[in-house]
């Protein structure tokens, strides 16, 4: 399944035009007005394997999540690869905010990332 936020922010699910096209080449890296944008991933273990039913569910969560975060672009929930991918314009604790709700409404959600450079 994929999604995609309009800038309108109204959620739609859309079908890749090719699957076999590689996430770099679909996921926005500027939005409308030219302005670079941030993105994160999130795992989800296992999601795929899950009933139909728990798959929609999750689903319908993490679109109810997005849909009210002004700053998301644009999001692909891959199942073969069970991923999380959020495009969004950049904003101080915008990432945390995000992935801190969506582990609220689908908790074996997991941030990927990794530690800031401290010098």
């Amino acid at each position: 399944m994929n999604i995609k936020l309009r800038s309108s922010n109204v959620l739609i699910s859309v079908a890749v035009p090719d699957p076999g096209l590689p996430l770099w080449q679909i996921a926005p890296t500027r939005d409308a007005a030219g302005q670079r944008l941030t993105d994160f991933m999130m795992l989800i273990p296992r999601l795929r394997d899950r009933p139909a039913g728990e798959i929609e569910r999750a689903s319908r969560d993490i679109q109810a999540v997005l849909a009210v975060h002004h700053d998301v672009v644009f999001a692909d929930l891959n199942l073969k690869l069970n991923l999380l991918w959020v495009s969004l314009r950049p904003r101080l604790g915008a990432i945390a905010e995000l992935a801190a709700a969506i582990r609220l409404r689908v908790p074996d959600a997991v941030l990927i990332a990794h530690q800031p450079f401290v010098p």
